[in-house]
């Protein structure tokens, strides 16, 4: 099976629908998606990002044969962070434990440090989220520590594990 990632097109609007209107994907994401995701909720994010900054922000449907079965994206930090980038990602449910996102993880570090001043990219999966930690750990992350207490999610404080990649050396 071969992934690539692309930019996204109006025409991934509802296979981005399908996938986030399931609440074992959302329950791993931050809060501010609906529910149910709706076909017009997924036109304005693809709008939203198709006119972002092309030098703040690096996100991508990850594509298998010409279907986007998932989203991941590096964001640019500000301030005296403005060389470092958030890592953010989703995979339809049916496309998990397939290796699928490890391998989008390490295209889209390796495009992000190729083509930018990013030093480094982070990661903050809820601690309970082993298989985005997995993800993580085989694309070549450090496990950084536990931020305690971290998020308030679903009527639950929690955890959250903090991982770090860093620019290779030249």
């Amino acid at each position: 099976m071969k992934i690539s990632l692309r930019p996204w097109k109006r025409s991934d609007a509802a296979s981005l629908a399908a996938a986030l209107s399931n609440k074992k994907v959302l329950n791993n994401l931050r809060d501010g998606l609906p529910y149910p995701y709706t076909k017009k909720d997924a036109l304005e994010y693809i709008m939203f990002i198709l006119s972002s900054g092309p030098k703040d922000t690096f996100a991508y449907a990850i594509d298998i044969d010409g279907t986007a079965v998932g989203s991941i994206g590096a964001f640019r930090q500000g301030n005296i962070h403005y060389r470092t980038a958030e890592l953010g990602y989703y995979l339809a449910e049916e496309y998990w434990g397939r290796g699928i996102m490890t391998e989008a993880v390490q295209l889209l570090c390796e495009k992000v440090f190729a083509e930018t001043d990013i030093l480094r990219i982070y990661a903050e999966p809820f601690a309970y989220n082993i298989g985005s930690r997995h993800v993580l750990e085989k694309a070549g992350f450090q496990f950084e520590g536990i931020m305690k207490s971290n998020a308030f999610k679903n009527g639950q404080v929690l955890d959250m594990a903090l991982y770090g990649l860093t620019r290779p050396a030249e």
